[in-house]
């Protein structure tokens, strides 16, 4: 069971993932391509999958997902899984690891645990500046929220890092603000069942058993899969008795160039659905089973509207990719 880091990218091989290959020497680097991607050189520490190596993998989401889509990176997660068999590092090739990179482990013996409101945003526990993750709703950019903290005993199914310079913010905070930000080193958390805080794909750690709910959604926009993705996959950790966490800034964005407006063309959905998928994930029905749990979510949200009707036929490929590594 070895750990593994997952990156998908369209470009040749960047500084950041040179110094993931230099700083974890054994973390074996799974880099997705996609039809814009330059020929990269695999060697004995990072195996660059192209199209046509994606295809000779023997998974049916092959075909099935979208050409020039971020999505392409569920390949990456399937093939962790085949390989290697342990915990996925989740990332983006302009993400620079801290030369003191690490994450908690996940069984924790004694951690703060934040609960008591249905949104927090946990950037304001790492800093005083006005700033929310991208996804959190903008209708409780405002309230004041009280929360409880607690510490005890968790089993966190997914970490969190946060990352400096250029955090994973919204484009209306990109447009607004267009500032830098350095988060401080604070102790890491945990979220309470019960309390949501949108989680992304740039900076995260899934342990293997979790990975089931690393599907990245294809049927919505580029700037929301991961967003949508996240929600659902706290919502499910519950179910495990697992929780979500939080932890300091491990790496640093020099992020790669991005039209602001673009960006919030395709965040339109982010800002008019979470809420209503929140209630949905509340209101839903779940138990100890992970295939049933992402059945009975994309149904419901393929019925309101969120996704399409071929993010169905995906995701029953998916579950047959997956399964006989859960």
């Amino acid at each position: 069971m070895q750990p593994s880091i997952v990156i998908t990218t369209i470009q040749a091989l960047t500084d950041p993932i040179r110094k993931f290959s230099v700083l974890l020497p054994e973390w074996p680097i799974i880099l997705v391509g996609d039809r814009k991607t330059p020929t990269i050189t695999s060697n004995d520490h990072l195996c660059y999958l192209s199209i046509e190596d994606q295809k000779k993998l023997g998974f049916s989401l092959a075909d099935q997902l979208p050409l020039d889509h971020y999505v392409r990176k569920n390949l990456g997660y399937l093939y962790s899984l085949k390989e290697y068999n342990g915990s996925v590092y989740d990332t983006d090739d302009d993400n620079t690891p801290y030369d003191d990179w690490s994450f908690p482990v996940f069984r924790q013996e004694r951690i703060d645990t934040i609960s008591g409101a249905a949104q927090y945003n946990v950037y304001r526990s790492f800093t005083d500046e006005n700033i929310w993750p991208r996804g959190f709703p903008l209708s409780r950019l405002a309230m004041q929220e009280s929360v409880n903290v607690e510490a005890g005993s968790q089993h966190v199914g997914v970490w969190q890092g946060l990352a400096d310079l250029d955090p994973d913010v919204d484009a209306i905070h990109r447009l607004v603000f267009n500032q830098k930000i350095t988060f401080e080193k604070r102790a890491p958390f945990v979220l309470q069942q019960g309390c949501y805080c949108p989680f992304n794909s740039q900076n995260t750690l899934w342990d293997r058993e979790m990975l089931a709910y690393a599907y990245l959604p294809a049927s919505v926009s580029f700037r929301y899969t991961d967003i949508l993705r996240g929600y659902i996959a706290q919502r499910c950790l519950w179910e495990h008795g697992r929780k979500l966490g939080f932890t300091r800034a491990t790496v640093f964005q020099d992020r790669n160039s991005h039209d602001l407006m673009k960006d919030f063309e395709s965040e339109i959905p982010v800002y008019l659905h979470t809420e209503r998928v929140m209630k949905l994930l509340d209101d839903v029905t779940l138990r100890d089973d992970w295939a049933f749990n992402l059945v009975t979510i994309y149904r419901k949200l393929r019925a309101v509207g969120v996704v399409q009707e071929s993010e169905l036929k995906l995701l029953s490929a998916w579950i047959k990719d997956i399964e006989p590594y859960m």
